[in-house]
């Protein structure tokens, strides 16, 4: 006799004073036979406005039909998505974060009112990662995230490309490096079809970390969207979700510190995007998990930068699937050398150790992933900065070649546009540290991403001569002498709001520490000359947000 495995969907089927709830269900489809199976919702984030998620509805139908095989019950439903790349740099990128409250929200929505009994969820883009995961997180019932994978590589004139490729075509072509021609030639060849951003940026640093934590399948961060190995594992997900239905086995009981840690030093080695800080503590808040700053920080000290990926490097998601032999084999390798934690409980129903028995070992034959005794950095690239203008922290993305300790005059913003003005315009010169402000979670609101300035700065050639500051967020795909999240931000009267143009600011990423160089009486002067600004949103979702979002030294989170 099998055992009973509808623990939460028998409240409705197995209950005799519910005739409507049992009407309804018949309507679906669903047979006298089928109210003792047990119920799983399949949650996608499609919609066919973005690469990243316009395949997700084809992978959850393959994945309900293996539901379906395994005799238990698939319900598909969507929750919503933003686009980063196709909001970037526009007032639509202030939703993005906030997106991922409203993803979380959704599922913990539908899961718990429909009293399913597991969840297989399909994330493509940046925020729907760890939109679901806080979600199944809160809901703690068996479930499993299925990565809905990288995209495919562009090309054009013997190049390969990718999105960022297109915006630092934008820079090139302002200082003439390029022709109008080849600009849109490159525009048009950069995204050929569907799959997330192609770089070791936010949705693959996001897979690549949960496939750590054991919460997706081997390979499933690095197997692409549109290969036989992504279909295979969409078939082949009911096996394992149905494991933990028997076992019991919850998010929770894989979501623990130890998995977390494994997930952040795996994303640090292959020189993951910065947003995995606000993510990751966000994650740990919805597991009850104590986990801080200064925990991103003792990582980074020990983590070696061994990933040659873009934005940082030449490589994509789609190298370490073809070249590499996929996710696992990195993760086999880091077990080896102790860096991961081996012991770690997975959605396979076995540890992280248990499921690298049959996975080869890495050879050093490329550059895509070099040895950790010869590192691209013998340290972690993200850092933590403290100072005056970051008391609360602030992240910074340092790989080293950039440099590691940057003095500069400031060239202070009000806003991204206006920085981005000034960058096309060839109006910053080398030494300048660019600094854009009240664009933090409650000023910009939303804590809107910004890929077009350090593009743009990239483009242009000075990569090596400016500094970026600001209290809103970078894009995976960001690179570049760039610092982050900085708290408190411009909106609340940190210090950052007071900065004014050709003040020197000393940013040093091997003491983590970033200063506005002026004395403390100019600061007590300037702070009683400063009010707040008006909010920039005084209705809709986005001015709910700023009342509920919390720093980003807390992950923005809104709960």
């Amino acid at each position: 006799m099998e055992k009973e495995i509808n623990n939460f969907s028998k409240k409705i089927t197995k209950e005799s004073d519910l005739p409507a709830a049992h009407a309804m269900l018949y309507a679906t489809g669903m047979k006298d036979s089928d109210f003792c199976k047990a119920q799983i919702g399949i949650v996608s984030n499609w919609y066919d406005g973005n690469p990243c998620n316009m395949h997700l509805d084809k992978m959850g139908k393959i994945i309900k039909n293996s539901v379906i095989k395994k005799n238990l019950i698939g319900f598909q439903f969507t929750t919503i998505g933003v686009s980063d790349g196709i909001t970037m740099g526009t007032p639509g990128m202030r939703y993005s974060l906030p997106s991922r409250e409203l993803i979380a929200d959704s599922i913990e929505t539908v899961v718990d009112s429909h009293h399913y009994d597991g969840v297989i969820a399909i994330p493509g883009c940046d925020k729907n990662i760890p939109g679901v995961l806080i979600a199944l997180l809160r809901l703690n019932r068996p479930s499993i995230i299925v990565y809905g994978g990288s995209i495919s590589s562009g090309y054009y004139n013997g190049k390969k490309l990718d999105v960022v490729s297109s915006f630092e075509a934008l820079g090139e072509k302002n200082i003439c490096k390029i022709s109008e021609k080849e600009y849109k030639n490159i525009i048009k060849n950069s995204c050929p079809g569907p799959g997330a951003c192609g770089g070791m940026y936010t949705a693959n640093t996001m897979a690549s970390a949960l496939e750590a934590m054991g919460i997706m399948l081997p390979y499933s961060s690095s197997s692409p969207s549109t290969s036989e190995n992504k279909k295979k594992e969409c078939e082949e997900v009911s096996n394992y979700i149905k494991i933990l239905l028997e076992k019991n086995i919850k998010p929770r009981d894989i979501v623990t510190k130890d998995s977390i840690e494994n997930g952040i030093k795996l994303a640090m080695c292959l020189g993951g995007s910065t947003n995995l800080v606000l993510h990751f503590l966000a994650i740990a808040k919805s597991a009850n998990i104590d986990f801080t700053l200064k925990d991103f920080q003792k990582i980074s000290n020990k983590i070696p930068l061994i990933g040659n990926l873009k934005p940082s490097g030449p490589f994509l998601m789609e190298d370490i699937h073809m070249c590499i032999g996929g996710m696992p084999v990195i993760i086999k390798y880091l077990l080896k050398k102790g860096i991961l934690s081996g012991d770690c409980l997975t959605v396979t129903g076995k540890t992280l150790s248990d499921n690298m028995d049959n996975i080869p070992d890495i050879t050093f034959n490329q550059k895509i992933i070099f040895p950790i005794e010869n590192p691209i950095k013998k340290n972690g690239h993200i850092r933590i900065l403290y100072g005056n203008v970051s008391p609360e922290g602030a992240v910074a993305k340092i790989t080293g070649k950039e440099g590691t300790i940057f003095r500069g005059k400031a060239n202070v913003f009000d806003s991204e546009e206006e920085a981005n003005k000034a960058i096309t315009n060839n109006k910053i010169t080398p030494g300048s540290v660019i600094v854009i402000r009240y664009v933090g979670p409650k000023g910009g609101p939303g804590m809107p991403e910004m890929l077009k300035p350090t593009s743009y700065i990239m483009g242009s050639g000075l990569g090596k001569n400016i500094a970026l500051i600001t209290d809103g967020r970078f894009s995976g795909g960001s690179h570049g002498f760039v610092i982050g999240h900085i708290t408190p931000e411009a909106q609340c009267g940190g210090l950052i709001s007071l900065i004014q143009n050709g003040d020197f600011i000393k940013i040093d990423a091997e003491n983590n520490t970033i200063n506005l160089e002026i004395e403390e009486n100019e600061i007590q002067r300037r702070k009683k000359l400063w009010n707040p600004p008006p909010l920039r949103i005084k209705e809709g979702y986005l001015y709910k947000y700023i009342k509920m979002v919390s720093s980003a030294s807390k992950g923005c989170i809104t709960d």
